[in-house]
């Protein structure tokens, strides 16, 4: 057989392997796989992002067997979804859990009583037991304890052991535990292991602390039933509602305690709601809902942490386990608020943009999907620092 011939009979060869490829909707190797359909029809727009790119990075986030499940993926630019998909059996109208997103909610909610001077930022945190006299813990303000530096001893970890949670996490002895009934009694009875202000801990109890705050004031007489009605008025009327977040469920304990460390359930799109409102520091379609400071205040660093606000994380670098969002990666004024297993509202003032994610992911998924969703933020315009 004349040499010459060779690569026409190997290029022949080839020819069915190449069409099977293609058959079952894989490209050729010299190039990256297109998006899957349910991501191509997940897009609306792709707000200035190169499209097949963007669908390939939602299929990333879908990807359960290195992210975890995602049930939800909502994107909005200048205020409007963009690109929306949903993991099996959930719904667009689906609430679903934020966990500790929904520290942001309460950090609003206190923003609306201090607004209306019923609690006072700079002030010593109106705990009765705190007030006694010769207590260090009548120290603590309003301010350290949105700001996650109250000093109060705390352990967030939640760690399984041998079949069940590992009692030394204070965490889950508040929520799950001897703490279950009665929240705000376990969190403020905790002594203090720093002075007040001092350390920068980030901690479920200074949440539900502020929780019960609310409800002292707006319901003076302690009883369970009439602090959970008042509570839930005023952070519907004042709060939820303004918003637009209207599917919003909130889960309260048996003290009428509302359980603002992550008890909170929304649908995806009422998440993107929180995360707009936040970008457009404080206003819906142009009306002023909360002053446009308290949510300046919200987006401050901490003293003692310059990666966390009040109830939102900021894109700087965090002390401890590393940083929540993308510093060095994305512009400074990204923001997000962030929940266990994975849940995440980020917002982007100068890309005009909202993402949510909201699923199940343990500690090495996490991992995975905040950098994945940190590759879906750069493909958008103005997505580097």
């Amino acid at each position: 057989m004349p040499v010459r011939r060779l690569p026409l009979i190997l290029a022949l060869r080839a020819l069915p392997a190449l069409a099977l490829l293609a058959g079952c909707g894989q490209s050729a190797p010299d190039g990256p796989p297109p998006p899957s359909a349910r991501s191509q029809a997940a897009i609306s727009d792709d707000g200035g992002a190169p499209r097949e790119a963007l669908g390939r990075a939602i299929d990333t986030i879908f990807d359960d067997e290195t992210v975890g499940r995602t049930d939800a993926l909502v994107v909005m630019k200048r205020g409007t979804v963009i690109a929306e998909r949903y993991g099996e059996d959930i719904k667009p109208e689906t609430r679903l859990p934020g966990w500790g997103v929904g520290q942001c909610v309460t950090a609003l909610m206190i923003g609306q009583l201090v607004s209306d001077g019923r609690l006072r930022l700079n002030e010593s945190a109106p705990v009765p037991e705190w007030q006694r006299p010769g207590d260090p813990r009548g120290a603590v303000t309003l301010k350290q304890l949105l700001q996650m530096r109250s000093g109060l001893r705390h352990d967030e970890s939640a760690v399984a052991g041998t079949g069940m949670l590992e009692r030394e996490s204070d965490r889950m002895r508040m929520l799950f535990l001897d703490g279950r009934d009665d929240m705000a009694s376990y969190a403020e009875a905790q002594p203090l292991e720093a002075p007040a202000g001092k350390l920068f801990e980030h901690s479920s109890a200074s949440a539900v602390i502020l929780s019960d705050l609310a409800a002292r004031v707006l319901s003076p007489d302690h009883d369970p039933g009439r602090r959970r009605q008042a509570v839930s008025d005023y952070l519907k009327n004042r709060v939820l509602l303004p918003i637009g977040m209207g599917s919003t469920i909130v889960g309260y304990d048996r003290a009428g305690t509302m359980i603002g460390s992550g008890m909170i359930a929304s649908s995806a799109r009422d998440w993107a709601k929180l995360g707009e409102f936040l970008r457009h520091a404080g206003s819906v379609g142009g009306a002023q809902i909360l002053p446009r400071r308290w949510i300046q205040f919200m987006l401050e660093p901490s003293p003692r942490e310059p990666g966390y606000g009040a109830g939102v994380w900021l894109n700087r670098a965090a002390a401890g386990e590393g940083p929540k969002l993308y510093p060095g990666t994305a512009p400074k004024n990204v923001f997000g608020c962030v929940g266990e297993y994975g849940q995440y509202v980020i917002g982007s003032p100068d890309q005009l943009l909202t993402i949510v994610r909201i699923g199940h992911s343990d500690a090495a998924q996490g991992r995975e999907i905040h950098d994945r969703l940190g590759s879906l933020l750069a493909l958008f315009p103005g997505g580097k620092s």
